[in-house]
């Protein structure tokens, strides 16, 4: 199908989409240009429209779409979309935030209100948690305070046990509750199933919140014949799911506007794809794609850099994770001095250099592995952990060896992923450097260097590691009990310091204790970051407004309202 072709069968879907979705409800925003269309190479699945049950980079990224919210951490920052509402701290004893919405609604007309919040809430705080859930935002040793719930603004006040660093996303609204209301209770009237929710948390019915925790978990998982219920389908974002279709190749998720949102940017175009990016998105931008996103290998850079003289427009941003050398604080590495004279061997920019090729300097260089590059956090970080006086080039890296008391040629099992360019090029020129320096380096790289990490053996890695955005994940990462550690190195001091994170209110306190942190991360010489990850987006001339931005989660759909078809 050509593209002129394709877009013309997408505004007469989203004509009968509406008509389907909202009966006589609101007209589409003014903003939204008829005949429109943007197709989207995505790689991700859609399971369920409840994201906050069922966490997956493609869940996330749909839900960035169709749901709205009071804002997103990007690099350790949170950013309030005031459209949305506002979150202000009320009183300091006992620590109290106002989650207060400002008049957004549901696409089926429903008001979004304080039961939405509530629920919200409810969620966060384990009342709906399974036997695999990971702590809540609010601690499950302390009864947590039920908040109040201020119906007529639309708002609720939230009593934390102590201060919290994440006070401002604490609280968000995956569902709708008038939708999970209805089910869980057999309610046909939307404010009456409202009202059934904020009771059953209020009084704390047992009964009640199971059927609330049913509906929670289980009822927006897609159906396997892709028919999903209507109800379901209700959006609070600036898009709504029209369809979720399979094919051999893949799933495809259709989006049309959502004519209740009234949101600060409204959406401009009439129908997005998101569709399988195939095995060569690069080539198929212009023809079956108008966006991909992938990551920059020598396949690929000579095509990418061609599109860019050719007026194609070329976003280079983070992935969210750091390359980072990370030493087993064991064996050949059990005393920190060899630790920290084979980490000021490490030849950052070369490593670089031999693994990204061509596309070098779409690695921006780093010294945190709890900052990321150009975030407000980044400068003091680096600047107060440490890093340049304790891993600064050595002058003689064979005499500083020496000096540990490694004996030349001591064999280090370096692992590495085989099936990254960028790893197989860095362990060459982190080989080079080592053996110049006295150092052994045994290739221990892994085709499934996940399970390999899990193992042990390894003395050395070049690996990714995932830049945390709330001192949980801090904890996770960098904790001595942390469930998703990258070292096994203990520190009661790093303990005691993400503790005081996570109680951390002030922005400009908390970078100080992530300084912190990161010193004592330094100090122990277990790690060594060189460079972030890139992902390269990649757009067609006739698509303006699409920005990515840095992380993990949604990169590209954050911004979906901005989107546009240059006429």
């Amino acid at each position: 199908m050509t593209r002129t072709v394709r877009r013309r069968a997408a505004a007469l879907a989203v004509v009968a989409a509406v008509a389907v979705l909202t009966g006589c409800g609101p007209a589409l925003p003014s903003t939204v240009v008829p005949d429109t269309a943007i197709t989207v190479g995505w790689n991700g699945e859609l399971t369920s429209l409840n994201a906050a049950a069922a966490p997956t980079p493609g869940n996330i990224d749909v839900a960035q779409a169709i749901r709205a919210d009071f804002g997103d951490i990007v690099d350790g920052e949170f950013i309030l979309d005031e459209g949305f509402g506002t979150v202000s701290i009320v009183a300091e004893d006992p620590f109290t935030v106002r989650y207060d919405l400002a008049e957004p609604s549901w696409s089926d007309g429903t008001p979004l209100d304080a039961a939405d919040l509530l629920l919200g809430w409810a969620a966060s705080a384990g009342y709906f948690a399974t036997a695999s859930d990971a702590a809540s935002e609010i601690e499950p040793d302390a009864a947590p305070t039920v908040p109040g719930v201020d119906e007529f603004a639309r708002a609720i006040d939230v009593e934390f046990p102590h201060p919290t660093n994440t006070w401002q996303s604490a609280v968000t609204v995956p569902v709708a509750a008038h939708v999970v209301g209805k089910r869980a209770f057999g309610l046909d009237d939307a404010m009456e199933a409202k009202q059934a929710v904020i009771r059953a948390i209020e009084k704390a019915d047992a009964s009640a919140l199971a059927a609330i925790a049913e509906v929670w978990n289980n009822d927006f998982t897609l159906p396997e014949d892709g028919g999903i219920p209507a109800d379901l389908l209700v959006s609070s974002g600036p898009f709504q799911v029209k369809e979720v279709t399979r094919a051999d190749e893949g799933q495809t998720v259709t989006l049309v506007p959502n004519p209740a949102y009234r949101g600060a940017v409204t959406p401009q175009v009439a129908w997005i794809e998101l569709v399988p990016a195939g095995d060569d998105p690069v080539g198929a931008i212009g023809e079956s794609l108008d966006i991909a996103q992938v990551g920059p290998v020598s396949a690929n850079a000579a095509r990418i850099h061609e599109m860019e003289r050719r007026d194609h427009t070329i976003q280079t941003t983070h992935d969210g994770t750091v390359w980072t050398v990370l030493l087993a604080p064991t064996a050949v590495f059990a005393d920190e001095a060899a630790r920290a004279a084979f980490l000021r061997m490490v030849p950052a920019s070369d490593l670089v250099g031999r693994g990204g090729g061509a596309w070098s300097s779409a690695y921006t260089a780093t010294t945190s592995v709890l900052a990321a590059p150009g975030s407000r956090a980044f400068d003091i970080v680096s600047e107060d952990s440490g890093f340049a006086a304790a891993f600064g080039k050595a002058d003689d890296s064979a005499l500083e060896r020496a000096a540990a008391g490694v004996a030349e040629g001591a064999t280090v099992c370096v692992l590495y992923d085989r099936r990254s360019e960028f790893a197989d090029g860095a362990f060459a020129a982190l080989r080079e450097a080592a053996g110049a320096a006295g150092w052994g380096v045994a290739d221990c790289g892994s085709d499934d260097v996940g399970a390999a990490l899990d193992q042990g053996g390894w003395n050395a890695a070049i690996v990714r590691v995932p830049l945390a955005q709330t001192p949980a994940d801090v904890a996770a990462l960098w904790g001595s009990e942390g469930a998703a550690s990258v070292t096994a190195l203990a520190d009661p001091e790093r303990d005691a310091l993400i503790a005081q994170l996570a109680q951390t209110v002030d922005v400009y306190e908390a970078r100080e204790v992530l300084a912190q942190i990161e010193a004592t991360i330094v100090r122990g010489a277990v790690a060594r970051p060189f460079a972030a990850n890139p992902r390269v987006t990649v757009l067609d001339r006739d698509v303006t407004g699409v920005t990515a931005r840095n992380g993990a989660d949604a990169s590209l759909t954050h911004s979906v309202a901005q989107w546009a078809v240059v006429p």
